[in-house]
């Protein structure tokens, strides 16, 4: 007497309200766990056979073939089927077709139930770890609040519920120093799959985006709409440059962020540990706008190039070294700020060079 397949009605059962709660497809389940089959019968009969496993996706119920190529003279009894058996199966075959012999090895249930639940285990970690990284990927640019697990040169570890953030070296305030059980805010960068699949957060603390939240965060015109943030440039930890916009000619653009006595912007600089910001209004005349980014140096005169982008910045004598500023600083993050090249010369320098430039002509 033939045995029956393997059966189980209760699996598919189980499946199909995975996939109602999880949405995880019941048929791309059924096929990992054919998949899995495969390799248990071999690892479990030390078998050199063709294997294929089936089940049926109403029943459950598991058939089990050792797929055999017919031929004239059988070799390997393992992969090969002479043409009179094969056509007890199938008349119309021929040789050179192949055949799927169905057997049901000994204890081959408990396997394939085994081999199931690990499968179905699997998927639902899958599952889960797709979820969260979905949820977080959602969240890419906003705040999250954590507390450091670890810390090394190279990198710190925050716990942030339901998985961990990572800020590497270049994502950190350089002037800041990071202790393990210390409460942080960053900004999610970017979300990544591990090399085992689990969803791995990058956050930073130096990007430009985590002073832009910070201010939405902090300043409700900002977040409502009525005030736009058009660009930031930073150093982080020593000064930020924020050019502000608000289309309502009755709101104060910089006075909305800055805060009575300077209360609003304050909370922003106490969590970035005394980060200078600069809050700059946008215009859309570029030489307005490049004039207000120098600040807080004075300045004289704007000629831009608009094909090059192009800024030739005139301040007074006594002005350079603070438009400039330290290392540098001051302009770098006023060409960052506006998208345009940026090169200032003092009144006396500018004069020089109009007079060199007028010698220069006159030899000519």
């Amino acid at each position: 007497m033939k045995e029956q397949a393997i059966d189980n009605k209760e699996l598919i059962m189980a499946l199909e309200d995975l996939e109602k709660e999880k949405g995880i497809k019941k048929d791309y389940v059924l096929d990992s766990i054919e998949t899995a089959l495969v390799t248990a019968y071999k690892r479990n009969f030390n078998s050199l056979e063709n294997v294929k496993v089936e089940m049926d996706r109403n029943t459950g119920a598991t058939h089990v073939y050792s797929v055999k190529e017919i031929k004239e003279k059988v070799e390997n009894p393992e992969t090969d089927i002479s043409l009179s058996e094969a056509q007890k199966i199938n008349p119309d075959l021929q040789l050179g077709n192949t055949v799927n012999v169905e057997i049901v090895p000994r204890n081959f249930g408990r396997i394939a139930a085994q081999t199931a639940k690990q499968v179905i285990i699997q998927k639902l970690r899958e599952a889960e770890r797709e979820i969260v990284f979905n949820e977080f990927n959602d969240r890419k640019g906003e705040i999250v609040s954590g507390i450091i697990q670890k810390v090394d040169k190279n990198i710190v570890v925050m716990d942030l519920g339901k998985l961990e953030g990572v800020m590497p070296a270049k994502e950190q305030i350089p002037t800041e120093r990071y202790h393990v059980n210390q409460k942080i805010k960053a900004c999610i960068l970017e979300v990544e799959k591990g090399s085992k699949g689990a969803p791995q957060v990058i956050v930073s603390r130096s990007h430009p985006d985590f002073v832009r939240k910070l201010l939405e965060f902090e300043i409700p015109e900002i977040y409502e709409g009525v005030i736009e943030i058009k660009s930031v440039s930073r150093d982080p930890g020593y000064r930020s440059k924020v050019a502000v916009y608000s289309p309502d000619p009755n709101i104060d653009p910089v006075g909305s962020c800055v805060g009575q006595k300077g209360v609003r912007i304050q909370n922003v600089i106490n969590e970035l540990n005394g980060e200078k910001i600069d809050v700059i209004e946008w215009n859309e005349d570029p030489s307005i706008f490049i004039a207000s980014s120098l600040l807080p140096a004075q300045i004289l005169a704007v000629d831009i190039k608009e094909e090059e982008k192009f800024a030739q910045v005139i301040v007074p004598d006594d002005q350079l070294s603070l438009a400039i500023g330290k290392s540098g600083q001051n302009a770098r993050l006023a060409a960052k700020l506006t998208g345009w090249k940026i090169d200032i010369k003092s009144e006396g320098q500018f004069r020089e060079l109009l007079e060199n430039k007028e010698k220069e002509e006159n030899i000519q």
